[in-house]
């Protein structure tokens, strides 16, 4: 049985968007080509990437719930991806796409039932395992973006910016400090 529902899904993808969104406001217009080395990807393309990145996981566990995934399904949902994430040209295209394409997903997950996430989806040979189920699969959507979410912490600090994240827990621990009784 699984304990983890579709709503505990829905609500943690919408933190972790959250979360990527709050480090994208962050990251100032003028920085969003930077690039913590010349072969990563820039700041726009990663968040263009994530903001793209459940637009396929949608189309294929919900509106088409394949019970199994070729690789020419897998390609033409990256295809399709590809091409959306491309036409994410201007901060404000990314920004809004990571709102409602997030949205979206994370709607989605707070509808889906217990069984559907049991499902198993198999895949062809080679690849190992041979299946998973829908939830490690869609468990795949913010492992995903947590470590995108990273790579642009990276930039954050090579820009000399303080994560979001990092910020609350020092303004925490200094509250603590501060009521802490003095020796």
């Amino acid at each position: 049985m699984n304990y983890y529902t579709g709503a505990d899904f829905g609500r943690s993808f919408r933190i972790v968007r959250k979360n990527t969104i709050q480090t994208a406001m962050d990251i100032p217009a003028d920085k969003w080509g930077f690039r913590a080395t010349p072969e990563s990807m820039s700041v726009h393309e990663i968040l263009a990437h994530l903001a793209a990145s459940t637009t396929w996981r949608l189309k294929m566990h919900r509106d088409d719930r394949k019970p199994s995934l070729s690789f020419e399904d897998f390609g033409a949902y990256m295809a399709a991806t590809t091409a959306y994430e491309k036409g994410l040209e201007t901060r404000d295209a990314v920004l809004a796409a990571l709102e409602t394409d997030g949205e979206a997903f994370a709607a989605y997950l707070d509808s889906i039932s217990d069984d559907a996430l049991a499902e198993t989806v198999a895949f062809p040979a080679p690849l190992d395992p041979p299946s998973k189920t829908r939830f490690e699969m869609l468990m795949g959507a913010k492992e995903h973006e947590m470590h995108h979410r990273a790579q642009l912490m990276v930039c954050q600090r090579l820009l000399g910016i303080v994560p979001h994240l990092t910020r609350i827990r020092q303004e925490q621990m200094a509250a603590l400090s501060a009521q802490a009784p003095k020796n």
